[in-house]
């Protein structure tokens, strides 16, 4: 089953469809998607290295665009909002949230925006707790550009032998990204 969704996410990366689909799942997952958009990107730069550029920018618009979409959950619905970190177990952070963006605002942004902790929280509780939207856009394609740049730019220089590597061992790649992921959320957990 893994080598036949690596080979469709491989196909869709040549296909017109390709930066669609990424788009959307960068800005579903800046909002409210658990899945971040890595496992497309990284795929898609792999089949189509010369598109790297384009992969890394279309992600990075999307996951900003997602990104405000949370703030304005976060500030204009907020029991969206509320049930979208109840859902992700955190049903009670946003006072501990408040406190600690009061002090380290920017810097929670840039940290979490290059990390597996979800993104989508920090875009909801960034419009929660009414963080200034001009920094938080500015902090967001930062961050969110510079991760998509960097898996990019990676890619396009050492990109067959990663491509050799994740495709003679996928599985071992797969159960480490969902560590990854899981790990992420765990963190998050015991962060707020």
């Amino acid at each position: 089953m893994l080598r036949r969704l690596y080979d469709w996410i491989m196909r869709l990366a040549e296909s017109p469809r390709a930066l669609w689909a990424l788009a959307l799942v960068s800005f579903a997952e800046s909002s409210f998607f658990p899945i971040p958009p890595d496992p497309m990107l990284i795929p898609m730069v792999l089949a189509n290295r010369h598109r790297a550029w384009a992969f890394a920018g279309v992600a990075t618009l999307a996951s900003v665009l997602g990104g405000i979409a949370g703030y304005f959950i976060g500030a204009s619905l907020e029991s969206l909002g509320q049930s979208i970190l109840s859902f992700y177990g955190h049903p009670d952070a946003m006072t501990e949230f408040q406190h600690m963006f009061a002090h380290w605002g920017l810097w929670i942004i840039l940290i979490k925006g290059l990390t597996p902790i979800p993104y989508k929280f920090v875009t909801i509780a960034s419009g929660m707790a009414g963080f200034d939207l001009k920094i938080f856009i500015i902090a967001s394609i930062v961050t969110r550009g510079g991760r998509f740049f960097i898996i990019a730019a990676l890619l396009r220089i050492f990109g067959e032998p990663v491509r050799d590597f994740i495709e003679r061992r996928l599985t071992l790649v797969t159960t480490l990204f969902v560590v990854l992921v899981v790990g992420g959320f765990v963190a998050l957990k015991y962060i707020f």
